[in-house]
Protein backbone atom coordinates (compact mmCIF):
# COMPACT_ATOMS: atom_id res chain seq x y z
CA UNK A 1 0.00 0.00 0.00
CA UNK A 2 1.35 3.43 -0.91
CA UNK A 3 1.47 5.89 1.24
CA UNK A 4 0.25 9.91 0.61
CA UNK A 5 4.10 10.80 0.40
CA UNK A 6 5.23 8.09 -2.42
CA UNK A 7 1.82 9.21 -4.23
CA UNK A 8 2.86 12.35 -4.62
CA UNK A 9 5.96 11.22 -5.89
CA UNK A 10 4.88 8.79 -8.43
CA UNK A 11 2.22 11.38 -9.72
CA UNK A 12 5.50 14.30 -10.03
CA UNK A 13 7.59 11.36 -12.09
CA UNK A 14 4.38 10.59 -14.08
CA UNK A 15 2.82 14.39 -15.02
CA UNK A 16 5.65 13.83 -18.38
CA UNK A 17 4.61 10.44 -19.32
CA UNK A 18 2.88 9.59 -22.29
CA UNK A 19 -0.63 7.46 -22.23
CA UNK A 20 0.55 4.59 -23.23
CA UNK A 21 -2.61 2.22 -22.38
CA UNK A 22 -5.98 3.39 -23.64
CA UNK A 23 -9.49 1.77 -23.31
CA UNK A 24 -11.98 2.03 -25.83
CA UNK A 25 -15.30 0.93 -26.39
CA UNK A 26 -14.21 -2.76 -26.56
CA UNK A 27 -14.13 -2.46 -22.40
CA UNK A 28 -11.75 -4.00 -20.43
CA UNK A 29 -10.44 -7.37 -22.71
CA UNK A 30 -8.07 -9.67 -21.89
CA UNK A 31 -5.46 -7.93 -24.54
CA UNK A 32 -6.04 -4.44 -22.31
CA UNK A 33 -4.76 -6.56 -18.80
CA UNK A 34 -2.18 -8.20 -20.75
CA UNK A 35 -0.62 -5.12 -22.30
CA UNK A 36 -0.99 -3.45 -19.02
CA UNK A 37 0.58 -6.28 -17.17
CA UNK A 38 3.67 -6.06 -19.90
CA UNK A 39 4.23 -2.17 -19.52
CA UNK A 40 4.14 -2.65 -16.01
CA UNK A 41 6.49 -5.39 -15.95
CA UNK A 42 9.00 -2.93 -18.17
CA UNK A 43 8.33 0.75 -16.81
CA UNK A 44 6.89 -0.01 -13.32
CA UNK A 45 4.41 3.29 -14.00
CA UNK A 46 1.94 3.76 -16.82
CA UNK A 47 -0.53 6.16 -17.59
CA UNK A 48 -3.60 5.28 -19.37
CA UNK A 49 -6.37 6.62 -20.39
CA UNK A 50 -10.53 5.45 -21.37
CA UNK A 51 -12.38 7.20 -23.93
CA UNK A 52 -15.39 8.48 -24.01
CA UNK A 53 -17.00 5.87 -26.00
CA UNK A 54 -15.80 3.27 -23.30
CA UNK A 55 -18.77 1.38 -21.39
CA UNK A 56 -16.66 2.07 -18.15
CA UNK A 57 -15.13 4.93 -16.10
CA UNK A 58 -11.81 5.70 -15.30
CA UNK A 59 -11.96 5.47 -11.84
CA UNK A 60 -13.57 1.61 -12.46
CA UNK A 61 -11.00 1.01 -14.99
CA UNK A 62 -7.82 1.55 -13.43
CA UNK A 63 -8.96 -0.74 -10.56
CA UNK A 64 -9.88 -3.57 -12.61
CA UNK A 65 -6.43 -3.34 -14.40
CA UNK A 66 -4.60 -2.85 -10.97
CA UNK A 67 -6.71 -5.75 -8.90
CA UNK A 68 -5.69 -7.88 -12.00
CA UNK A 69 -2.06 -6.71 -12.31
CA UNK A 70 -1.31 -6.80 -8.91
CA UNK A 71 -0.69 -2.74 -8.92
CA UNK A 72 -1.61 -0.21 -7.19
CA UNK A 73 -3.59 3.32 -8.71
CA UNK A 74 -1.31 5.92 -7.88
CA UNK A 75 -4.10 8.90 -9.55
CA UNK A 76 -7.10 9.28 -11.48
CA UNK A 77 -8.37 12.03 -12.60
CA UNK A 78 -10.72 12.62 -15.57
CA UNK A 79 -10.20 9.84 -17.91
CA UNK A 80 -6.98 9.51 -17.46
CA UNK A 81 -5.26 7.19 -14.81
CA UNK A 82 -1.70 6.10 -13.45
CA UNK A 83 -0.57 2.71 -12.15
CA UNK A 84 2.12 1.55 -10.64
CA UNK A 85 4.05 -1.53 -9.39
CA UNK A 86 7.51 -1.80 -8.30
CA UNK A 87 9.64 -4.90 -9.30
CA UNK A 88 11.38 -6.79 -6.85
CA UNK A 89 14.61 -6.40 -7.73
CA UNK A 90 16.82 -3.84 -9.52
CA UNK A 91 13.71 -1.31 -9.66
CA UNK A 92 14.09 2.22 -10.82
CA UNK A 93 12.31 3.78 -8.27
CA UNK A 94 13.21 5.05 -4.85
CA UNK A 95 10.54 5.66 -3.11
CA UNK A 96 9.93 7.98 0.14
CA UNK A 97 9.96 5.89 3.69
CA UNK A 98 7.06 6.74 5.54
CA UNK A 99 7.67 8.07 8.91
CA UNK A 100 6.64 5.61 11.74
CA UNK A 101 5.02 6.40 14.96
CA UNK A 102 6.84 5.88 17.98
Amino acid sequence: MLTSKQRAYLRGIANSYETILIIGKGGMTENVIKQADEALEARELIKGRVLENADISSRESAEAIAEKTRSEVVQVIGSKFVLFRQKKKESQFVLPKSKKKS
